[in-house]
């Protein structure tokens, strides 16, 4: 949510934001703020001048009795009741006026930064640096989830049976290699100074609606039926809630933690879910980062956190490029993003296993989240980025890793979580 002052004093500024990101129908909402806005303040005054009112005819009652002009107190006292009513009228109005703005407030996207590309959806998104030689074998790499089956590690029909398509059992040697990629991105970030932290998975949705927008968390999120609480698509959400409404020490800043949680999603839309593969599914685990910091400090940060995404990668032998993410492809809360990529040796390109992004204050608005500053308080800035998020991030290693006799090799960061083990060996052939 941006503030209502930038609105209030360049009304052009946020609607060529808004054309930016190819959002014209909601350019209908900056009059329509101001106008609320104008009523609201109206309201305020006349709160305002019938409270100084009510005080100074509170006083004369006091003078009327003690000279004993009691029929005279009665009348005044008549008119004070009127006030009141009146008050409880305009503050009635005042908060009606105030949810009317928020609902608004709440739809205009946040100003994307000036460095990022104009363009209407991610097929525009812009590469901006390669990590790492692609390599394309001189023999066949089968699609991840014949890989996996190949060492009796995934079983998608039985998860059908149980849960329905998006969902899947991991076994063996791939659910070792699934917790064992988990387990090194923990301590890989913690050794990056993170404080470790496993948040709620379930959180309510004043949090919902103060981490996203209206449209992902119809598109993202799954409602526990009779109940004020919603499944978790990304730990981010339950981590930077967990600094509602706080006010925080500039002497604490900046909080980076790092944390580990399922995740589950809808994926409603157009991208639907996979009935073969673990690339788009409902449910999935994560290592997730976030950062909660000064203003003048969030841009230094996002710089490290995609950083630390790729340096990951490049140290489990995987290639990788950073790619910005356009306008028209930022959620409403963003001022700027960028995916992280994996190669795919088997479709020779690579596609997206993390995201890197800078929300300014527009979360922390929404949540309350302050800094107690020398001269007032003000609102900190939030970012997230993923670490790792498999199995979409197996899907790279095992193309990446994957030999002409069907075996996985293990780079050597890894070894300590796989019992010492460097090569899985098949249980059968394709």
């Amino acid at each position: 949510m941006i503030d209502i002052k930038l609105l209030r004093e360049n009304p052009e500024l946020v609607k060529e934001n808004m054309k930016k990101k190819f959002q014209e129908h909601k350019l209908v909402l900056v009059d329509e703020v101001l106008e609320l806005d104008q009523k609201k303040r109206e309201a305020t005054l006349k709160g305002d001048e019938l409270r100084s009112s009510r005080n100074s005819l509170s006083s004369e009652i006091g003078n009327l009795m003690k000279q004993g002009q009691k029929e005279e107190a009665e009348k005044i006292k008549a008119k004070v009741q009127e006030i009141n009513q009146s008050l409880v009228e305009n503050e009635a109005l005042e908060e009606d006026l105030a949810n009317q703005i928020k609902e608004r407030m709440m739809k205009i996207p946040n100003i994307i930064h000036e460095s990022v590309p104009i363009g209407k959806d991610d097929s525009e998104n812009v590469e901006i640096e390669k990590f790492g030689e692609p390599v394309v074998p001189n023999y066949e790499i089968p699609y991840h989830t014949d890989i996996m089956e190949s060492f009796n590690g995934i079983d998608l029909d039985s998860a059908r049976r149980v849960a329905g398509n998006g969902f899947y059992y991991l076994m063996g040697d791939i659910a070792r290699l699934h917790s064992a990629v988990i387990s090194y991105a923990r301590d890989f970030m913690i050794d990056k100074g993170f404080t470790y932290c496993v948040p709620p998975f379930m959180i309510r949705s004043n949090v919902v609606t103060g981490v996203m927008s209206f449209e992902e968390m119809d598109a993202m999120m799954y409602k526990i039926e009779g109940e004020d609480l919603y499944l978790i698509g990304t730990s981010e959400h339950s981590m930077i809630g967990k600094f509602k409404e706080q006010l925080l020490q500039k002497s604490e800043l900046p909080y980076s933690m790092t944390s580990y949680s399922p995740c589950f999603r809808k994926e409603k839309g157009a991208h639907g879910i996979e009935e073969r593969g673990v690339y788009r599914i409902h449910q999935f685990e994560k290592q997730e980062m976030i950062v909660v910091c000064e203003p003048e400090d969030s841009w230094e940060w996002y710089d490290k956190l995609w950083s630390y995404t790729v340096e990951l990668f490049r140290s489990m032998d995987i290639p990788v490029r950073t790619l910005e993410c356009c306008s028209g492809d930022l959620a409403d809360l963003k001022a700027k993003s960028c995916d992280v990529e994996a190669w795919s040796p088997r479709q020779q390109k690579y596609f997206e296993v993390g995201s890197c992004s800078n929300l300014t204050d527009a979360q922390a608005r929404r949540l309350g989240i302050r800094i107690k500053g020398e001269k007032g308080n003000y609102y900190a800035h939030t970012l997230n980025n993923t670490v790792v998020a498999p199995p979409r991030m197996l899907i790279a290693f095992l193309e990446n890793h994957y030999q002409e006799d069907g075996s996985i090799t293990i780079p050597e960061v890894l070894w300590p979580y796989m019992g010492g083990t460097k090569v899985l060996v098949p249980k059968k052939k394709g």
